[in-house]
């Protein structure tokens, strides 16, 4: 796996910053957001204006600048790779098969109103039940299934609207 932190500052400027060298940084944090360090002999200080920790986006006032970065680790590249990665704009309008299975019951129709989480269906695959459920607030627009059918993984099951 990559050891680098992919950086990208004010949705532009692409960076990629060794892990080694993110360890070696040396910051004094001077108050709960505010930091100090020297830099190439300059003296550099800043202040985190906004954090979101689950995005790892910041708004970072350095000196007199002011920068919006965001923050990619090697296991975020990894997942991006293989993926699995959701972006937060997409819209989930279709239910697939995750595997192959048979359809043992399906507890919604057309024009349900359903909300996140709710039970959708059951599919029995390796002689174990898995229940899917919504992934967001929805209305049913179609079921492409019946109970007792078989289906192939990634075969459409349900379409939202």
């Amino acid at each position: 796996m990559n050891k680098n932190y992919r950086v990208k500052v004010n949705h532009t400027i692409a960076l990629e910053i060794p892990k080694n060298e993110v360890e070696a940084f040396d910051a004094l944090q001077s108050s709960k957001k505010h930091y100090h360090s020297i830099d190439k002999y300059k003296s550099v200080s800043a202040k985190i204006e906004q954090s979101n920790f689950e995005e790892r986006t910041y708004t970072v006032r350095v000196n007199a600048n002011s920068y919006e970065i965001k923050i990619g680790n090697p296991l975020d590249e990894l997942i991006e790779k293989m993926g699995l990665s959701l972006n937060q704009n997409q819209v989930i309008n279709s239910i697939k098969a995750p595997m192959p299975g048979l359809i043992l019951e399906i507890n919604v129709k057309e024009g349900d109103e359903v909300k996140e989480g709710d039970y959708l269906l059951v599919l029995e695959a390796m002689k174990m039940e898995n229940a899917i459920t919504a992934p967001r607030d929805a209305v049913i627009k179609a079921i492409t299934i019946k109970q007792g059918d078989a289906v192939d993984k990634n075969q459409l099951l349900i379409e939202m609207e």
